[in-house]
């Protein structure tokens, strides 16, 4: 438990950051799985336009600091891979 008012402070800006983290991460996640349920279903059209949704979502969290850059430039690529074996 917090004993000084900064540390009670420091404790409710953790907790706000971590509800809009958890927020965000969820959402990546969502999108991530809708385009490999849409390859999985072998529906190149959808997987293609979940694609387009997940990618700049993607980015978007790398930039908030949910994620790091690295990471978010390897889920990326690993989902254009997935989406490009539909050929």
């Amino acid at each position: 438990m917090a004993n000084h008012k900064s540390a009670e402070k420091r404790n409710r800006q953790n907790a706000v950051r971590q509800a809009r983290n958890t927020h965000i991460r969820t959402g990546m996640r969502t999108l991530v799985k809708q385009v490999r349920e849409a390859v999985t279903a072998g529906d190149k059209d959808a997987a293609q336009a979940a694609l387009a949704k997940a990618i700049p979502y993607i980015d978007k969290t790398s930039t908030k600091g949910v994620i790091h850059k690295a990471t978010a430039s390897r889920k990326i690529s690993r989902l254009n891979k997935l989406v490009n074996t539909l050929g």
